[in-house]
């Protein structure tokens, strides 16, 4: 039932002072059923659900709580009836009494049991009832918390006669007294009534700039946010005492939404249940106490007839796809959301406009491969039809000799992605990378001073519901113990946790080792399984089947282990019980960064860098389990595989789980939260009526952090930079999905979640540092790529090296190796030697091997380490002479852009003349009222002497009488 007496009409401020909280909550009870009605304005707004019943208090957070069924038992009425009693008379008795001690007498009694128990009050000594169910708990803690919440200044209202059955609502508003002292506390930022002009272009440039911003107008956002200003507010850390120096013309709005329920939400998190230990309303949340809590959306997005807010204003020019070609509104989603929320739309905002040249550059490499591709020397030698080279079987027993000419879709396909512009590009994507940083670091300095973030620094957060119970299971057990109270968790109490981290992040890891080790297992087998097949046309295409099929296992792998390491790594997390969120956050990327880059990239890097190197020689093969013998490479090599499987898991990771499941998973979720709540009595009629705003937003998707968001594009950068030489076409879909990506997120925060708690942040903050890794690591893994995996070095070194004319010519027959089939192991040779029609008795493979008419049969040859040695010799001049030119990039772009360090050079500046002035005027006004001071002094000095001399003229004449008695 709603109170209406917490949403009743001020009352006066006398009355104010003299009534308690709880009691004047009491005496009007009821009171908005004898209230008038209200105008149609204050009505439509208390229909949305968007004010209190009086429609003039905006509600600023919510709180949800399960309401007891109907006949929940005498004790629950009983106790209820004596907790306000009990709230009743404290307020009686004044603001100094505390809340009564209950103690339950009968310990061993069943908890689930409905009778009351008995206790002692400790401050009257009279008998109280006990609370010994759990619902009778919980609402004891409800009453206890809310009052400490209207002792904290905050304004409460009920409503448990809502739409959705078995769930009541408590709407939290913070008066503009309440707003301004937490606003000191946390040191927020406000625009003052001081403007000043920003410096503008001047010049050519300033008529090159109005250009691009007429040539760029489309690309705009019909937002205000958008409109350049040439005059900013001077920002200033709010004061009370300084509260002249801001506009406060309007109140309503000085705060904004967002600030608002940012303000609300730090005083649920401080405010203590208990005296004795720090919890707050996320540990009301986990013990269940409430059911969740959430601060409001400013209004409905679908209909036409709405009032313009800004979550609609963002639904129709941000989380639409029909305005994907235009810029994001960042200034309006930072109003909204908040800095953090802001920043990330801001760096993935960036990170895809640095893809647009990513993308024309790698498509410009694609298109040089396909252009060519006919004149590639050894692609022709390979498809030339006279070829008559023999090739050795690419399996034991059911693979037959095979002639070189059938590799020739493979190598001309090789050619594509194997060219000299791969070089090229390799160099290209690093340096893109180092100029992407810099640009970021930019781009954050100009939002830190266009948010009013210069100066900000990150404060100690309030320790987490979890940790804080750690810490009070431990007090309670050594309180019993020797009656010492613990503070916090030693490194002694966390050591089981750091354990056990270590020893399921191995084992995680392995598992990805011993899957990517099953799928080794599944092409051995499944490509000796074809080979065995009576249909040509399967035996033609074995390759091509079992590279395809186990990229797609290893995808599917990947989405599944993908969640169960999300959720491992919190388990984890949350083993550790981190003091502070900031804390626990950072641990959990950290762990779910490690635990799916591995997952991600270890099938890549097998391809990459062992497969095909493992393989042993005709003859001396090596095996796995003495049956299945290690897995060759094509001729082509195995970047043609490494391109097919990067090119499969990245598109299949975005298509799938980035955006399949970004979509379906919430909606799937608000369909089952629906379900539910009508499995009470929710009639038809209800069903039909219009949910208020609460309880709308009660049916979205809870905001579980931006780490998912975070990760998925990290890992997509991680394919973009580290694998880019195998991959050219790499950024051309990261950039398609981002273009998605972008839109699909802010659909999601705008019409699939609650609203967020806006943050304050200056940064993205670990974030930041794992792209310089991932961007440091992605240096190494091309110069390895292009020496070991690609046939680069091999043409580059026969080229000037072994030609005999300075051509590619003969580079074929170069780097193939001769073996003599009698010398195959008994029962490791094939079952038809005469597959291709005659006997053979030498066939090639490839290799850089003596042949077995030497004096050292197969043993590795002279051109074999003269290739090694060029490879790691380019390893290392590429690796040093990258990581110069980002150290350059990093030298010559300056972090902070010289405008914006004029503008923040000049904002202190004027901050110190505004509080010179201000200390200027104190002084002048103390000096004007120090004449009239002295005045008054003397005024009173002269008329204290005046009387002390009327005094002394009557003194001496009874001091005469006396003295002659």
């Amino acid at each position: 039932m709603t109170e209406a007496a917490e949403s009743g009409e001020h009352m006066p401020a006398a009355s104010e002072q003299q009534t308690p909280h709880f009691l004047r909550d009491v005496i009007f009870h009821g009171k908005f059923k004898l209230l008038k009605a209200l105008t149609p304005e204050e009505n439509t707004r208390c229909q949305r659900g968007l004010f209190f019943n009086d429609g003039q208090r905006r509600v600023d957070y919510i709180l949800t709580y399960p309401l007891k069924k109907p006949g929940g038992g005498r004790s629950a009425r009983q106790s209820v009836h004596r907790l306000t009693d009990n709230a009743i008379n404290r307020s009686l008795r004044g603001p100094q009494s505390k809340p009564p001690r209950l103690f339950q007498a009968d310990r061993g009694r069943d908890s689930s049991t409905s009778e009351p128990s008995t206790g002692v009050d400790v401050e009257t000594g009279s008998p109280v009832e006990t609370l010994n169910t759990q619902e009778d708990y919980k609402v004891f803690r409800r009453e206890e918390f809310e009052e400490k919440l209207r002792d904290m200044g905050l304004e409460l209202e009920k409503d448990e006669e809502g739409k959705i059955p078995g769930l009541g609502f408590v709407k939290i508003h913070a008066p503009w007294s309440v707003l301004c002292r937490e606003a000191e506390l946390m040191k927020l930022k406000m625009p003052s009534k001081k403007v000043y002009e920003v410096k503008q272009l001047s010049g050519v440039v300033k008529k090159i700039s109005s250009l691009v911003n007429k040539v760029l107008e489309p690309l705009h956002p019909h937002v205000e946010e958008h409109q350049q200003k040439n005059i900013k507010h001077l920002s200033l850390t709010f004061s009370r005492e300084k509260q002249h120096l801001f506009d406060l013309s309007d109140k309503d709005n000085f705060f904004d939404s967002k600030t608002r329920s940012s303000i609300v939400f730090e005083i649920l998190k401080r405010t203590k249940c208990k005296a004795k230990y720090s919890m707050g309303i996320t540990s009301l949340l986990g013990s269940g106490v409430y059911t969740a809590a959430y601060p409001l959306h400013d209004g409905d997005i679908n209909e036409e007839s709405a009032e313009p807010n800004d979550r609609k204003l963002l639904y129709d020019e941000w989380a639409n796809y029909s305005v994907f070609y235009k810029y994001q509104p960042i200034g309006l989603v930072r109003k909204y959301f908040g800095e953090k929320i802001g920043l990330y739309f801001a760096w993935l905002g960036l990170y895809t406009q640095m893809l647009i040249p990513a993308s024309l550059v790698g498509t410009i490499v694609f298109l040089y491969g396909c252009a060519t591709v006919d004149d590639n020397i050894p692609s022709m030698e390979i498809c030339h039809p006279k070829t008559n080279i023999t090739m050795c079987p690419l399996c034991d027993r059911v693979c037959g000799y095979w002639k070189l000419s059938t590799a020739c879709g493979t190598a001309r396909a090789s050619h594509l992605f194997d060219n000299p512009a791969t070089v090229f590009f390799s160099v290209f994507m690093a340096l893109w990378a180092a100029m992407f940083m810099e640009h970021w670091k930019r781009r954050q300095m100009r939002l830190n001073y266009e948010w009013d973030l210069t100066g900000f620094e990150d404060e100690e957060d309030h320790p987490r519901a979890e940790y804080e119970f750690r810490v009070m299971q431990k007090s309670l057990k050594r309180e019993t113990q020797s009656k010492h109270k613990v503070e916090k968790l030693t490194f002694r109490d966390r050591f089981p946790a750091y354990m056990t981290n270590i020893v399921m992040m191995l084992l995680m890891v392995g598992v990805t080792f011993a899957i990517v080790f099953g799928v080794i297992l599944y092409r051995i087998s499944t490509k000796a399984a074809l080979h065995m097949s009576s249909n040509p046309t399967t035996r033609n295409h074995v390759q091509l089947t079992v590279k395809t099929t186990a990229a797609i296992i290893n995808l599917v792998v990947i989405l599944i282990l993908d969640e169960v390491y999300g959720a491992v790594a919190r388990w984890l997390t949350v083993l550790e019980a981190p003091k502070t969120d900031k804390s626990f956050e950072e641990r959990l990327i950290f762990k779910t960064f490690i635990l799916k880059f591995f997952n991600a990239f270890t099938p890549i890097i097998y391809i990459a860098f062992f497969r095909g190197r493992l393989v042993g020689r005709p003859g001396r093969y090596l095996y796995v389990f003495e049956s299945y013998r290690m897995e060759e490479c094509a001729h082509g090599g195995c970047l043609m595989e490494l391109c097919i499987q990067l090119s499969i898991t990245m598109l299949g990771k975005q298509l799938i789980q980035n955006n399949l499941f970004e979509i379906g998973i919430p909606k799937l979720k608000k369909l089952i939260r629906y379900i539910r709540s009508k499995q009470g009595a929710f009639q038809e009629e209800e069903r039909q009526k219009k949910l208020q705003r609460y309880e709308a937003d009660h049916f979205l998707e809870p905001f579980a952090g931006l780490t998912p968001e975070y990760m998925e594009m990290i890992i997509q950068f991680g394919f973009v930079t580290l694998f880019v030489a195998s991959f050219p076409l790499a950024p051309l879909f990261a950039l398609l999905n981002n273009i998605i990506e972008i839109r699909l997120d802010a659909k999601k925060f705008v019409s699939e979640l609650r609203r967020p708690i806006a943050a304050r942040a200056k940064d993205i903050g670990i974030w930041y540092n794992i792209l310089r890794g991932v961007a440091k690591v992605a240096i190494i893994i091309n110069a390895f790529v292009i020496s070991f995996t690609s046939d680069f070095i091999p043409r580059m070194v026969y080229q000037y090296m072994y030609s005999p004319d300075g051509s590619m010519h003969g580079f074929v027959n170069h780097t193939l190796s001769y073996f003599n089939t009698s010398h195959f192991e008994v029962g490791r040779g094939t079952m038809d030697p005469l597959h291709l029609g005659f006997p053979v008795e030498v066939c090639r493979y490839k290799d850089y091997r003596e042949p077995p008419w030497s004096s050292t049969p197969y043993e590795v040859s002279k051109e074999f380490w003269a290739v090694l040695a060029v490879r790691l010799a380019f390893v290392i001049i590429f690796q040093n002479v990258v990581m110069l030119m980002n150290d350059v990039v990093d030298w010559l772009i300056p972090d902070i852009p010289k405008d914006i360090s004029l503008q923040i050079h000049k904002e202190k500046i004027l901050l110190v003349e505004l509080f010179m002035k201000e200390e200027q005027g104190k002084i002048s006004v103390a000096e004007r009222r120090a004449p009239s001071t002295m005045k008054e002094n003397c005024n009173r000095r002269s008329n204290s002497s005046t009387h002390h001399s009327d005094h002394l003229d009557s003194t001496p004449h009874h001091t005469n009488s006396t003295s002659k008695f």
